[in-house]
């Protein structure tokens, strides 16, 4: 039945897979002059050909690359939709709000950031009109927070954005950490509603782990850099646990020192990872990526017919596009070419 449900798609991802870009080109592009070459590299590109194709070289700054990309991202997700099955768009109706938080995220940040260029998104309006029910026209009008808040009124996050407001803590940090909790529990929540078991049990071999190496990270950043005591730790985790274990949490949040946290990070499921096999702890971004990237890459080849497919594809289309924004910014720093490749690395 899978082999019978998931081989068109199947075979619509594959191409689709072939036109992203390889590790050996991202060093190619990280060596380039100007952020100029960089876009005219993208022309060449099959995936960005149409996107970039029109693009004047003068406008070429971070808000517009990240508005073509995205615009790049959502005609990929409107390929695979109108290629897939009533169950296949489930997951993909449910993936969507994946979509819609970073248009809220993206808005929050300009209307925190007055400096910042309001984003343009009517580009994305007809592609939101066919999955969503936010109206972008008007979100894009807002002048302050509250504004843009009333702006979501009969959407999901209407609710929890007026009570990060009303509770007098509204910092950007506030906001987006709440859109980022409440997307993980929804989603975490939601799939057994459209996904059968056996699919289930396929996704939560990776989201199930990325929400358990997320809350590794995040434990990391908040004690590394923040210094914060462990009941604000606490507060900032996803509540969802997948192979982490009540105690394996609490052992990190209350580690003391960067060795201890190396100890407790070791004694999790995680710990027996390839990558984990280290003697200092190294840097911990670059660490949840390189594990993901393995978890997404095998789950995708062990169950190649089946909703996997869907979901590695979107995940490494958006790191692809996390990488060319960061390795762009870095030739419009004047950073060397190692210098880029290991940031975009980290992406």
């Amino acid at each position: 039945m899978s082999l019978l449900s998931y081989s068109g798609i199947t075979t619509k991802v594959r191409a689709m897979e072939s036109r992203l870009i390889s590790d050996a080109q991202f060093r190619e592009m990280a060596s380039l002059e100007d952020v100029r070459s960089a876009a005219d590299f993208l022309k060449q590109q099959p995936a960005y050909t149409d996107i970039f194709a029109e693009v004047d070289d003068s406008r070429l700054h971070r808000g517009d690359i990240e508005q073509m990309l995205a615009l790049s991202q959502y005609r990929d997700f409107a390929k695979l939709y109108r290629f897939s099955n009533l169950s296949q768009r489930r997951f993909l109706d449910l993936y969507f709000m994946h979509y819609e938080i970073a248009i809220v995220k993206r808005m929050l940040r300009h209307l925190f950031d007055k400096q910042q260029t309001a984003p343009d998104l009517s580009l994305f309006q007809e592609f939101f009109d066919r999955h969503s029910e936010l109206d972008l026209t008007t979100l894009a009008q807002a002048q302050d927070v509250p504004e843009f808040i009333s702006h979501l009124e009969g959407t999901l996050y209407h609710g929890l954005l007026s009570r990060v407001e009303e509770s007098g803590r509204g910092t950007l940090f506030d906001y987006e950490l709440q859109l980022d909790l409440f997307y993980f529990k929804s989603l975490w929540k939601q799939k057994s509603r459209v996904l059968t078991k056996g699919e289930q049990k396929i996704l939560d071999a990776c989201f199930g782990s990325r929400l358990d190496l997320l809350n590794m990270q995040w434990i990391y950043r908040a004690k590394e850099y923040y210094n914060l005591p462990e009941t604000d730790i606490y507060a900032l985790l996803i509540p969802v646990r997948y192979r982490l274990k009540p105690g394996q949490v609490k052992r990190m949040a209350e580690a003391e020192t960067r060795e201890d946290f190396l100890a407790a990070a070791r004694a999790t499921p995680y710990g027996r990872m390839e990558e984990m096999q280290f003697r200092e702890l190294p840097d911990v971004e670059a660490l949840y990526r390189q594990i993901l990237n393995r978890l997404y890459s095998n789950t995708s080849r062990r169950h190649p017919y089946s909703i996997a497919v869907l979901d590695s594809y979107l995940y490494f289309k958006e790191r692809e596009l996390q990488r060319i924004v960061t390795t762009i910014e870095g030739i419009r720093y004047g950073l060397s070419p190692d210098e880029i490749y290991g940031l975009a690395g980290k992406q």
